[in-house]
C-alpha cells in the first residue's frame, strides 16, 4: 500500500470511529435535554405544591422527580464530558432545591447529599437556592402573622448560609456557589429585618 493510500485508509477508519462516537453522544445529548427539562418542570411543581400546602401532591411529584433524576444520572455516567456540563448541573440543582425544601418543610429535617445521590456542585447550588425559597415561605408566614414559624425558618436560612460561607474554595471547584453565598447573605439579613419589623408592627397594634 502506498503512503497516500495508507494515509487515506487510516483517516477513514478513524473518522468512522469518530462518527460512531459522536452519533452516540449526540443521541445522549438530546435525551439529556429532554430529561433536564422534565426535571426542572417537576422540581418547580414540588416547590409550588409545598408552598400551597399540598403535601400529598408534592410527595407524589417528588417521587416522579427522583425517578427522572436517576434516569439522568444513569444516562450520563458513561459520558464524563456530558456529565459535568452546566445543563446537567443546573437541573440537578433544581432537584436538590425542591427535595430539600420538601424535607425541611414537610419532614422537618434536611435530607443529606448522600441520600440525594448528586455530585457536590449541584448539591451546593441547590442548597444555596434553598435560602431564597425559604425566604418566600417566611414572607407568606408573616403575612399570616405566624411569626414564630417564620423565625424557625429564618434560623434554617442562617444555618445554611453560615455553613456555605465556610467553603472557601475557588469558583473553578464550586462554580456559582460563591455568588449564591453572597445572595444568601443579603436574603438572611433582609429576612431578619422583615421579621423584626413585623414584630414591632404587631406590638404597636396590640398596644393600641
Amino acid at each position: 500500500m502506498s503512503a497516500p493510500d495508507h494515509i487515506q485508509s487510516t483517516l477513514w477508519r478513524d473518522l468512522e470511529e469518530v462518527t460512531a462516537i459522536l452519533s452516540e453522544k449526540d443521541r445522549v445529548r438530546e435525551e439529556i435535554i429532554k430529561l433536564t427539562r422534565e426535571i426542572t418542570r417537576l422540581s418547580s411543581r414540588v416547590v409550588s405544591s409545598v408552598h400551597k400546602g399540598n403535601f400529598e401532591e408534592a410527595e407524589r411529584v417528588l417521587l416522579a422527580l427522583r425517578s427522572q433524576v436517576q434516569r439522568l444520572l444513569d444516562l450520563v455516567e458513561p459520558h464524563g464530558d456530558l456529565k459535568y456540563t452546566g445543563l446537567v448541573y443546573s437541573s440537578l440543582g433544581e432537584y436538590v432545591e425542591a427535595a430539600l425544601f420538601y424535607s425541611v418543610v414537610v419532614d422537618q429535617k434536611l435530607v443529606s447529599m448522600k441520600e440525594l445521590g448528586v455530585p457536590i456542585v449541584p448539591f451546593l447550588q441547590g442548597l444555596g437556592d434553598l435560602v431564597g425559597e425559604l425566604r418566600r415561605l417566611v414572607v407568606r408566614l408573616l403575612d399570616q402573622t405566624r411569626v414564630n414559624d417564620a423565625e424557625k425558618y429564618l434560623k434554617v436560612m442562617e444555618t445554611i448560609y453560615e455553613g456555605l460561607r465556610e467553603l472557601n474554595y475557588p469558583d473553578s471547584l464550586i462554580p456559582g456557589v460563591r455568588h449564591k453565598v453572597d445572595v444568601a447573605s443579603r436574603l438572611v439579613e433582609d429576612t431578619r429585618v422583615l421579621i423584626l419589623s413585623t414584630k414591632n408592627s404587631l406590638r404597636c397594634y396590640h398596644e393600641d
